[in-house]
C-alpha cells in the first residue's frame, strides 16, 4: 500500500531546474532610467507593424489564424523560402521548447556550450534529458569541443550564432563541418536570434544548411531588430518531417492575431530594418572603441550588445560597476549565470543612452578605489 502524498509533486528533475531570470528593469530612486539589459532595439517597431497591430483590435472576438499563414508567407517572401517549412511561435523560446519536447526524453543528451542561452538547458531538463556543457574558446563556440562531447546518447546540439551574451559568431564553414560530422539522427539547432545584425561575409544564419540537410533547424526572433519583444514572435525554418512533428504537439492557437499581423508587416518593412541595422553598426563600433579607450576589455560583437570585462581590482569589478551604473539610471545585464562573474552585457541603446553610459563608465574607471 503506497503512502498518500500531502501535496502534488512535480516529476523528478523539474525542481532541479534553475528558473530563467530576465534582465532587471528598475533603478530605485532614479528619476530617469535607460534600460540596456535586454538587447531591445532603441528604434522601436516599424510604424507599419504598429498600425497592423492596431487594426486587429476591431476583431478581438475572433480566434487568430492557427496556421499564422500571413506571417509565414511574409517570412517566406522576404527570405525566399517555402512557407511549408516555416513554423511560427510565441517567441523562439516556445519553439526551442517544442523541439526539446518532441526530440528529447529520459536517457537522452543534448550538447550546449558554456556561454549559450540559458533557455537551452532549461528546456532540455524540462524534457527529462541531460544537458552536456562544453567549453568555448575565446568566448566563441568550439566545434571540436562539441564533436568530442557527442555520444550514443546525444540527440540534439544547440548553438547560438551569434552568441549571447558574447556577441561572437561561428563562420559558416565551421557550422558545415559540424553538421557533416554529426550522426544523421542528431538535430542541430542554430539559434540565429541576432542574425539580422551580422555583416560578415563568412556568416550564414542557417537557411542553406536547413535546405540541404534533414537534421538542421534554424530559429529566429522578432524581439530584437524588429522591435516586437512585447508580442512574442518567433519562427523556425526546418525540414518538412520536423515541421510535421512540431505541429502535432504545438498549441492550436499559439500566436495571437496582433502578433501575426505586426510580424508580417515588420518583416516586409525592409527599409525600417536596414535603418535599425545601420544604427546598430555605427554604435557598436563607437561604444567598443570608447570603452576600450578607458581601459576596459570588450569582446568583439556582431550583435546589438557588447560584453564588457572589468579589472579584478577592488572598486573596479563588474558588480561595483553594475551598482554604479544603476545609480546613474543605466540598467545593464550581469552575466554571472552565463559564466562571466566579472563582466556586464550592455545593449546598444539610443544615442543619448550610449553616450550616457560611456560617460558613466569613464567616471567609474577614473575613481579611486
Amino acid at each position: 500500500m503506497s503512502m498518500e502524498m500531502s501535496k502534488p509533486v512535480p516529476r523528478p528533475g523539474i525542481l532541479d531546474i534553475a528558473a530563467y531570470v530576465p534582465g532587471k528593469e528598475h533603478a530605485p530612486g532614479v528619476a530617469r532610467v535607460f534600460k540596456l539589459s535586454s538587447n531591445e532595439t532603441p528604434l522601436g517597431a516599424s510604424p507599419k507593424a504598429i498600425e497592423a497591430f492596431r487594426e486587429t483590435a476591431a476583431n478581438l472576438e475572433r480566434y487568430p489564424d492557427g496556421q499564422a499563414k500571413e506571417l509565414r508567407q511574409a517570412i517566406a517572401d522576404v527570405h525566399g523560402l517555402n512557407p511549408a517549412n516555416i513554423l511560427c511561435g510565441n517567441g523562439s523560446d516556445e519553439l526551442l521548447g517544442l523541439l526539446c519536447h518532441v526530440y528529447l526524453g529520459a536517457g537522452d543528451e543534448a550538447v550546449i556550450t558554456e556561454h549559450g542561452f540559458l533557455v537551452y538547458k532549461i528546456q532540455i531538463m524540462a524534457a527529462g534529458a541531460t544537458p552536456v556543457m562544453v567549453k568555448e574558446k575565446d568566448c566563441t563556440v568550439d566545434v571540436d569541443a562539441i564533436l568530442a562531447a557527442v555520444t550514443a546518447k546525444t540527440k540534439m546540439v544547440f548553438i547560438a550564432n551569434p552568441g549571447n551574451p558574447t556577441g561572437t559568431y561561428v563562420p559558416v564553414s565551421e557550422i558545415r563541418r559540424l553538421q557533416a560530422s554529426l550522426p544523421k539522427h542528431v538535430v542541430l539547432v542554430l539559434d540565429a536570434a541576432y542574425a539580422e545584425y551580422v555583416r560578415r561575409n563568412d556568416y550564414e544564419a542557417g537557411l542553406e544548411l536547413v535546405s540541404a540537410n534533414p537534421n538542421v533547424v534554424m530559429t529566429r526572433t522578432f524581439s530584437k531588430v524588429y522591435g516586437l519583444a512585447a508580442l512574442r514572435v518567433g519562427w523556425v525554418y526546418a525540414p518538412a518531417d520536423i515541421i510535421d512533428a512540431l505541429n502535432r504537439v504545438r498549441g492550436p492557437f499559439n500566436m495571437n492575431a496582433g502578433a501575426i499581423a505586426a510580424g508580417a508587416a515588420a518583416v516586409r518593412d525592409k527599409a525600417f530594418t536596414e535603418k535599425a541595422v545601420a544604427f546598430n553598426t555605427l554604435w557598436i563600433g563607437k561604444v567598443t572603441q570608447a570603452l576600450e579607450a578607458i581601459g576596459l576589455k570588450v569582446t568583439p560583437s556582431v550583435a546589438n550588445f557588447v560584453l564588457v570585462h572589468f579589472p579584478d581590482v577592488d572598486g573596479k569589478r563588474a558588480t561595483e560597476a553594475d551598482d554604479f551604473l544603476t545609480s546613474r539610471g543605466y540598467i545593464v545585464r550581469a552575466v554571472r549565470s552565463y559564466g562571466f562573474p566579472n563582466s556586464l552585457r550592455i545593449s546598444i541603446g539610443t544615442e543619448e543612452a550610449n553616450l550616457g553610459f560611456i560617460d558613466a563608465l569613464t567616471e567609474f574607471m577614473g575613481r579611486k578605489a
